[in-house]
């Protein structure tokens, strides 16, 4: 053994070293520290930290943190200083930095509305050196540039992005895909060609099989989503189903047991009631003619008696304060009604109990009391807009399926709106030519308070899908319109922008990704207000007016304009003989599907019944479908996405569950009103 003098002697030479190590150590950790950067990362920094890294660096990393700073000031909304940093980066790039750059670029270019300068910029990136970040980004960035229009592009991108995402990103996808999947028309679904490895898409096809064939009956479709599960169990959306298809595994039918149906039956708006009513009840008792099959459409042989023009406003409804209507002679045959493939489903009798409560004849207040203290489950009404705004605030406990919308629309879990407004069908007109591919509209509307309401609803529907400022160009009466074609001065496709007050633009997330709504005043609006870029011309008048509307616009531009016209459904109505069509040809219009051939037996009896009157006829069809969407009241509150097939259009729900309606479309051609492919 050692003496311990020698351990002694041995420890002590060892304390300095061991002391000036800690010393160093030490001083080290107090110095200044360069933060790591990873420009394949998520970028959770503010743009001012990374601006800031940017001047304090000076070595290799100065670039990387350039390019988290444009990521930061894209993810702001700052594209201005984002382009000028993009501007400024140095022309030798790493490969890493290179794809970062494409994807910054491309970030930048939706911003700005270029699609296709961003998709070209995408098409070189290198997919294989991304990181998963980057790549989910990619994917993100592809989904953007498509705009939302469903497409076998679109689908195949949303499922490429799935496995790359987690939390809230990883439903969003879940439920963008699904979105994307049920917004395609079935036509479109039954021409898409997969490949035979592509089993996530064929699950997600069979899925949507499956929610179309069920979608309105709520039991037979959480029996055909279960069964859906266990034949794709490993598909992503059968392991995180879609929010719409989740709800409805939860979905608890509403009792109809008891129905209160508030009308006014006195007074001016009871001719609207009386119409109503009888939708209602015919609907009801599983009266409804049945639906032949549909022949194609013949011109009707050319009479001098045709009926003239109803006095009512096809559009009354939202104000029902029509004067006294005064019915056409002669009901217009059903051989002028365009031909369409199905017609909604007729249901049978129901052992509902339905109780008519006046509103004409006590407060609306006194009505709703009355039908609860008499054991009413649901309320259908009351149909004057300010009943419904009186309902509205009344926070009643019965469940109520309005016949109109208030002023601002109110989210109550028992309440729903239904109305055939006008604002309801200008919006599906943007829809409908945005579809079409035109991005340069003219709207042609009235110079008064509903041409004011149809054009804004318009043009803020138009921005919402990503258009441009929408043109108007009013015009006044029949007279002045005769003088401008006695003139020759025709109707010139220019116009001034629709001014709309739109909410503050929000970004849509799309994995952490941050693409920002349209921005409204696009340069292209000036040039468009100039007349040279309008590709499509959206009419609302009456028939009357519309005879005098198109030739004039014909004067200036000619017998072969490739502008597209249409025409709302205030133009269709009885007394059209076939020069009329003759003289329309080209031009489509849209309606609801009864008087569009859906079913031309109950059209042509409901028309003679109404004396031709169409106006009546609309809200004929409105009863039908309020008697139907009564039925399934909780469905449309409790399923997201929820869609009906009804006489007045394609039926669904948004979140405040207003029920919108997707009209159907038809086109003048040779004589003939044709359906739009």
């Amino acid at each position: 053994m050692l003496p311990s003098k020698v351990v002694r002697h041995k420890a002590g030479r060892f304390v300095p070293v061991l002391l000036a190590a800690l010393i160093l150590a030490a001083c080290s950790g107090q110095g200044p520290q360069t933060p790591t950067v990873n420009v394949q990362g998520p970028a959770t920094g503010g743009s001012a930290y990374y601006l800031q890294q940017v001047q304090q660096s000076s070595d290799d990393s100065k670039t990387d943190w350039q390019l988290l700073a444009i990521r930061a000031l894209l993810k702001e909304g700052k594209y201005p200083q984002a382009n000028q940093q993009l501007n400024q980066l140095p022309a030798q790039l790493s490969e890493i930095q290179q794809q970062e750059m494409l994807l910054l670029k491309a970030q930048y270019q939706i911003a700005q509305q270029h699609m296709n300068d961003a998709l070209s910029l995408l098409g070189q990136v290198k997919t294989g050196s991304l990181s998963k970040d980057e790549l989910a980004r990619y994917y993100g960035l592809q989904i953007a540039a498509s705009q939302g229009r469903p497409s076998l592009s679109l689908l195949r991108n949303y499922i490429a992005q799935e496995p790359l995402l987690s939390g809230a990103d990883h439903q969003g996808n879940i439920d963008a895909t699904w979105q994307a999947l049920t917004q395609m028309p079935p036509q479109q679904v039954n021409n898409l060609v997969i490949n035979a490895d592509e089993n996530v898409l064929q699950g997600w096809l069979d899925l949507l099989a499956v929610w179309r064939a069920n979608a309105q009956d709520a039991e037979m479709l959480k029996a055909g989503t279960k069964d859906w599960q266990t034949r794709y169990p490993q598909n992503p959306g059968a392991k995180t189903l879609p929010t719409q298809l989740s709800q409805a595994q939860n979905f608890s039918s509403a009792s109809t047991s008891i129905i209160a149906l508030l009308l006014p039956l006195n007074g001016q708006a009871q001719i609207f009631a009386n119409a109503i009513q009888k939708g209602f009840n015919d609907s009801k008792n599983g009266v409804l003619t049945p639906a032949p099959q549909p022949t194609p459409a013949q011109p009707a042989p050319d009479d001098p008696n045709t009926a003239t023009q109803p006095a009512t406003d096809p559009n009354a409804v939202v104000s029902p304060a029509a004067a006294e209507v005064t019915p056409p002679e002669q009901p217009q045959t059903a051989a002028t009604q365009p031909a369409v493939a199905s017609a909604p489903p007729t249901e049978p009798a129901s052992n509902a109990q339905v109780k008519v409560y006046d509103t004409s004849s006590q407060p609306i207040q006194q009505v709703m009391q009355q039908a609860q203290q008499e054991g009413a489950t649901i309320v259908v009404g009351p149909l004057l807009k300010s009943n419904v705004e009186a309902v509205a605030n009344s926070q009643t406990p019965l469940n109520v399926l309005a016949l109109n919308e208030p002023e601002q629309i109110q989210n109550h879990p028992n309440i729903c709106y239904f109305a055939l407004s006008p604002e309801d069908e200008a919006r599906d007109a943007a829809h409908h030519i945005w579809n079409q591919g035109k991005r340069q509209p003219l709207l042609l509307a009235p110079r008064n308070s509903f041409g004011d309401r149809v054009t804004k609803a318009f043009a803020q529907e138009w921005q919402s899908l990503g258009g441009n400022t929408a043109l108007q160009q009013r015009f006044g009466s029949t007279s002045e319109l005769k003088q401008g074609i006695n003139s020759g001065a025709g109707i010139a496709l220019s116009g001034t922008p629709i001014n709309v007050t739109p909410e503050q633009p929000q970004g849509v997330a799309i994995a952490g990704l941050t693409i920002p709504a349209p921005q409204s005043g696009s340069p292209d609006v000036a040039s468009a207000s100039a007349g040279g870029n309008i590709d499509s011309v959206y009419i609302v008048s009456t028939q009357d007016e519309l005879q005098l509307i198109k030739p004039m616009i014909s004067m200036r531009t000619g017998s072969r304009s490739n502008v597209a016209l249409y025409a709302s459904s205030r133009s269709f109505q009885a007394g059209a003989g076939p020069d009329f069509r003759l003289e329309m040809d080209g031009l489509q219009f849209s309606d609801i599907p009864l008087l569009s051939g859906v079913n031309p037996a109950l059209m042509q009896q409901t028309a003679k019944s109404f004396n031709n009157d169409y106006s009546l006829v609309r809200l004929y069809a409105m009863g039908i479908d309020a008697w139907k969407l009564a039925n399934h009241f909780n469905q449309m509150r409790q399923v997201p996405g929820f869609s009906l097939t009804g006489n007045t259009g394609e039926l669904s729900a948004d979140t405040d569950c207003v029920i919108n309606r997707k009209l159907s479309w038809n086109q003048y051609r040779q004589g003939e009103i044709r359906p739009v492919n």
